[in-house]
């Protein structure tokens, strides 16, 4: 009996206490009624401690972990290999750059002649020292001047080659032009041809000059002159003198390269490259191609000199003390025409002075100097006309100077009619460059194919801003181009 009350006395203490407020203290009389109080603990989250060294190095040696780690290894070092044969695969697979071939400083940008340093500027060779900044902004790399040197007309025994003419200046103002020029990366080349004012450049028997050449080479390359150039090197190259003339030039002490160059003119392309053949000269003023004759023996003559000779010795030049200015030479077409022509064949262009603005025969060259000055209702259209030309001939020269497909690129023929023509320059990856001239009175329409040609490719430079305006998009494969125009495109490497 006892018992069951005692069960009932507890049943009812725990009802009581679950009707107790959760408020963590003890009701008031709680222990009187005899309820026994329960702590619970707030935070039963047990705690991980982690293994022990001991406990690690039981666990690690067990069979299953060893096999694990020498699974991880394998796969890591397999890995490590195929990704190192895969990188060997591109690196053997991409396409290798081609090596850049051998080129010096007449290769790199126009040369520009100064045949009459007095008609150049009024003082002289100190006149030509004032006007290296312009040369500089015109990018161009080398001066040929002259000749300067002593010697009455078709008088051979006057003959001083090693002495300046008073008239153009001093041997210490042409030193002074050298070290300003050579700061400036211009080099400069002295003009040797004996008899220039004379019938004959050679007083028609240059071995009786010979010798007075090959001191006077001597004497001014050890005053710091960059090269030699000789006019009709042609009546020189076939005397006996020659190699010995030649040698001099082979002679190097490490130091910048000296270059000994010539002009010809009214020779066929086969007599220029059995003359390039003989002479082994630098360079070689051709006078080629000639613009009189038509579109396709131009590209026939240009791709027979390209195919026999490298194009470090070609020299292009359409003007000259003997052949009168470009624009006197062309003058049934714009002058631009040509000054492109001459910038995109594989070679080094040569120019006179004043074809840059496109000078025709009778203007002087002091007209060049006043273009910036303000223009007068006389001849505010003639300034016009050559500082256009003159801008023209600054953007291709800057394009010649820094695009290696123009500097010692391929050269490819795509076109070629009895007025117009077109070929392709480009170098391994480098961006290419398509060149296409129409010098008739009909526009045409060029069919080129080549299978590095896209279907379309952006201008660089135009004679017809209108139609082909520099930066637009057009159309390779169907190239329209107006009468009397020229454009030059580019694209980028296909591959």
């Amino acid at each position: 009996m006892n018992k069951e009350y005692d069960m009932k006395d507890v049943e009812l203490n725990e009802m009581d206490q679950e009707k107790q407020p959760m408020t963590g203290e003890t009701p008031s009389g709680a222990e009187k009624n005899g309820c026994v109080k329960v702590k619970v603990p707030e935070d039963t989250e047990v705690k991980f401690t982690g293994l022990s060294k001991e406990e690690l190095m039981k666990v690690a040696g067990t069979a299953g972990w060893v096999r694990t780690r020498w699974v991880l290894l394998v796969l890591f070092w397999f890995g490590w290999v195929g990704m190192l044969a895969g990188a060997i695969v591109i690196i053997v697979q991409a396409p290798r750059c081609k090596p850049i071939p051998e080129m010096n400083w007449w290769n790199e940008g126009p040369l520009y002649q100064i045949s009459d340093v007095n008609a150049f500027s009024e003082k002289g060779l100190k006149g030509v020292e004032e006007k290296l900044d312009y040369l500089n902004q015109m990018k161009v790399k080398g001066l040929v001047l002259g000749p300067i040197h002593t010697v009455q007309a078709d008088q051979s025994s006057t003959l001083e080659l090693m002495s300046i003419n008073p008239e153009f200046g001093s041997e210490s103002q042409l030193i002074s032009l050298m070290d300003r020029a050579h700061r400036k990366g211009i080099s400069i080349v002295l003009d040797l041809t004996p008899n220039y004012e004379g019938v004959s450049a050679w007083f028609n028997n240059a071995a009786s000059v010979a010798e007075r050449l090959k001191e006077a080479c001597v004497y001014w390359l050890n005053k710091g002159v960059d090269g030699i150039f000789l006019s009709q090197l042609k009546d020189i190259a076939n005397t006996e003198a020659w190699p010995s003339v030649q040698g001099i030039f082979n002679k190097t002490d490490g130091t910048k390269k000296r270059a000994l160059m010539g002009s010809v003119k009214g020779l066929s392309a086969v007599d220029v490259s059995y003359l390039l053949n003989h002479s082994s000269v630098d360079l070689l003023l051709t006078g080629l191609p000639d613009p009189a004759e038509s579109g396709v023996r131009q590209a026939q003559v240009i791709q027979l000199l390209y195919a026999d000779h490298l194009q470090t010795s070609l020299g292009w030049s359409l003007s000259g003390r003997t052949l009168g200015s470009l624009a006197s030479r062309t003058q049934a077409v714009p002058v631009r025409l040509y000054q492109m022509l001459l910038f995109t064949l594989p070679g080094t262009p040569v120019f006179s002075a004043g074809d840059e603005v496109g000078l025709k025969a009778g203007e002087k060259l002091e007209a060049m100097w006043d273009l910036e000055s303000q223009a007068d209702d006389d001849n505010a259209t003639a300034k016009g006309e050559h500082t256009t030309v003159r801008d023209f001939f600054k953007a291709l020269s800057d394009l010649k100077g820094k695009e290696r497909s123009l500097l010692h690129g391929e050269y490819i023929s795509l076109h070629s009619s009895p007025t117009s023509l077109a070929f392709l320059r480009l170098w391994d990856q480098s961006e290419r460059f398509l060149v296409a001239l129409n010098w008739g009175d009909d526009k045409v329409t060029m069919t080129l194919t080549n299978s590095d040609l896209p279907a379309e490719a952006r201008v660089r430079a135009s004679t017809d801003t209108e139609n082909l305006a520099v930066d637009s998009k057009v159309s390779v494969e169907k190239l329209e181009l107006g009468p009397k125009q020229a454009v030059l495109l580019s694209y980028a490497f296909p591959g």
